[in-house]
């Protein structure tokens, strides 16, 4: 439907077309870019942390969720806590790249204990 926005005879605006929100995707996937690298970086950090220090089964992986949680909350703080201005739902800033990051975790903090406690 082009014109400039009226509806009808009544004359009155529509404003449906300005209540929807608009992203553009190119900068959408460059602020999941960002939060995928964060949590892969902070992801390697914690993992040679936890294995410098010596945890072991449990508390690794307790280390490992404060980590990502203070990532969140870090990458919620960077948005300005209006993360709808930036991504398109909660999910994407706390739970993207969760898995991935688990993986790097777990390899650099083997990787670690391996060269401090072992060798």
């Amino acid at each position: 439907m082009a014109g400039n926005g009226v509806s009808g005879a009544s004359g009155k605006k529509s404003s449906d077309m300005n209540d929807l929100p608009t992203f553009s995707a190119e900068k959408l996937q460059s602020n999941m870019k960002v939060i995928y690298y964060s949590r892969t970086f902070l992801s390697i950090i914690g993992g040679v942390i936890a294995g410098i220090l010596g945890f072991t089964g449990l508390t690794g992986f307790i280390l490992y969720f404060l980590v990502m949680a203070v990532t969140s909350v870090g990458l919620i703080a960077k948005a300005r806590f209006s993360v709808h201005s930036y991504f398109d739902c909660w999910n994407r800033v706390i739970l993207d790249g969760f898995v991935s990051g688990l993986m790097s975790f777990v390899l650099f903090w083997t990787f670690a204990y391996d060269i401090v406690h072992i060798f």
